[in-house]
């Protein structure tokens, strides 16, 4: 069975994900940018390609996802795998993401949008302003047929910041729905972590004792910090290409303050934008 890694882009999927396969994909918890391929992107044409779809169309891609899952699901009739996505639950032409059948529970990453907005602009060389529209429209992101990255080869249908949110908060009615905050993965990393885990061992029904010394590395090595350096010396496969140059993925990170770079106007925009949201998880 699935659990989602589910967040709007730029919101601490990678620091999640980062921790998860250094705990539970390696033998002392040491990360590398290696372990992250354990933890696949859905949708990523590869799966559909294996199934002898049309990628190049998308609606034939759409209807193919829960079968995508159901041929994931039986490969791994015992084991729980992990996916992360961007994609919105909504239908998209009457064709559904994901299903309870496929689904045994999603981790759900959120961020304050005025934060997601600087690291959105970074990540895709926009400007802020441009950044700002992009939160508060339904987007639909990939489709680079020569991109570098395998994910975004197809299209991953996103939606706006808010109703990204309210979406995936469908899964609380039958308490398969875990909500991270990334200000919280910042403030107390061991904690947060310790919560993902213990939801995931609940979810399979299993009993878990934690290693601590493979859940110190796991956190040292995944610290912003870290992996900024390791991005310096070490190729990372998911930063973006544009224009020929590589844009460095771990920029910002918890120095990533939209009080300092993020104007009054835009600020007030995305406030009243998102003003029920940002409420509700203590923003404003």
């Amino acid at each position: 069975m699935i659990i989602w890694l589910a967040s709007y882009p730029k919101s601490g999927n990678t620091m999640v994900r980062s921790l998860l396969s250094a705990y539970l994909f390696t033998k002392d918890g040491n990360f590398n940018f290696e372990t992250l391929k354990n933890i696949s992107q859905f949708p990523d044409i590869t799966f559909f390609e294996k199934l002898g779809v049309d990628v190049s169309k998308d609606d034939e891609v759409l209807k193919n996802y829960i079968r995508a899952q159901e041929e994931i699901n039986k490969k791994n009739k015992k084991a729980i795998t992990f996916l992360k996505t961007h994609s919105t639950l909504h239908s998209i032409n009457s064709h559904k993401f994901t299903n309870y059948q496929n689904t045994c529970g999603v981790i759900y990453i959120v961020r304050d949008p005025r934060n997601v907005v600087l690291s959105y602009a970074n990540h895709n060389q926009i400007t802020i302003e441009q950044a700002v529209k992009a939160l508060k429209s339904f987007r639909v992101l990939g489709g680079v047929k020569n991109s570098n990255i395998a994910a975004d080869r197809g299209l991953t249908h996103v939606g706006s910041w808010s109703s990204h949110y309210n979406v995936w908060k469908e899964f609380k009615k039958t308490n398969r729905y875990l909500l991270i905050k990334y200000e919280d993965l910042i403030s107390d990393t061991k904690m947060t972590f310790l919560k993902i885990l213990n939801f995931i061992y609940i979810l399979g029904n299993a009993k878990h004792t934690v290693d601590q010394d493979k859940l110190n590395n796991a956190i040292k090595t995944t610290s912003f910090e870290n992996l900024q350096q390791m991005e310096k010396t070490t190729f990372f496969e998911e930063a973006k290409k544009i224009n020929k140059q590589y844009v460095t993925f771990f920029k910002y990170g918890p120095k990533n303050n939209w009080k300092k770079n993020l104007s009054n106007e835009l600020s007030k925009d995305l406030e009243k934008e998102f003003k029920n949201e940002m409420k509700e998880l203590g923003y404003i």
